[in-house]
């Protein structure tokens, strides 16, 4: 997936995205996630273990959201040929949207499940209608690649080919500051931050994929 230049920066954006709403809402829930679902997961079992039922609960409810969203993202992929990564990203910035003025009316749990509905749903920007894509939520996969490739370059392959991965995982962590940082000063309120980004990619994505489609 990260074979060129513009998916490498763009790969690198939403997942700086990512880790930027990320780290909103594990503030704001006290420890749970809305897209780190690896974390979620081995919450679940700790909290199901020592019989907190109602934080099981939802747990449960974050990951069949990020599911959900998961699966929509794939369908509208599915369901547009053109301009699908924008298309993926507009419904995410309208999710934002709607996360931040629920917010904004005292819905804070609406809001909360809006977030989490729009993190599953960017995954399926780099989807390409088979079983595979590229996480963007969730890193660890970019980490096993860097660890991997630069095996590979040790033995004689590609020096600098794990560096695209790094990039990845290194967005990420500059999302999650940065996300952090805002929520001390705006606490949800922060999410309209995210909601910008992905309008911005949304029309900055229609916009060269228009003039790829008017070049002769």
């Amino acid at each position: 997936m990260l074979d060129s230049r513009a998916n490498i920066a763009l790969a690198c954006l939403l997942s700086s995205l990512a880790g930027f709403v990320d780290a909103i809402g594990f503030i704001h829930l006290g420890g749970l996630f809305v897209s780190f679902m690896s974390g979620n997961s081995t919450r679940l079992g700790v909290s199901l273990q020592e019989g907190h039922w109602r934080e099981a609960l939802e747990t449960v409810g974050l990951i069949a959201l990020f599911v959900a969203g998961a699966g929509a993202g794939n369908l509208i992929v599915l369901g547009r040929a053109s301009y699908r990564q924008t298309w993926v990203l507009l419904a995410e910035g309208l999710l934002l949207v709607g996360a931040a003025l629920s917010h904004g009316f005292g819905f804070s749990a609406l809001s909360i499940a809006l977030i989490v509905f729009a993190m599953g749903l960017e995954n399926a920007v780099f989807f390409t209608g088979g079983a595979g894509g590229l996480g963007l939520t969730y890193i660890t996969g970019a980490l096993v690649r860097v660890g991997q490739l630069m095996a590979l370059a040790l033995r004689g392959g590609k020096r600098w080919e794990w560096l695209p991965s790094f990039f990845q995982w290194a967005s990420l962590v500059v999302g999650s500051v940065l996300g952090a940082f805002a929520y001390r000063l705006y606490s949800l309120d922060a999410i309209w931050f995210g909601a910008a980004l992905a309008l911005m990619l949304s029309a900055g994505l229609a916009f060269v994929a228009r003039a790829n489609a008017a070049a002769p």
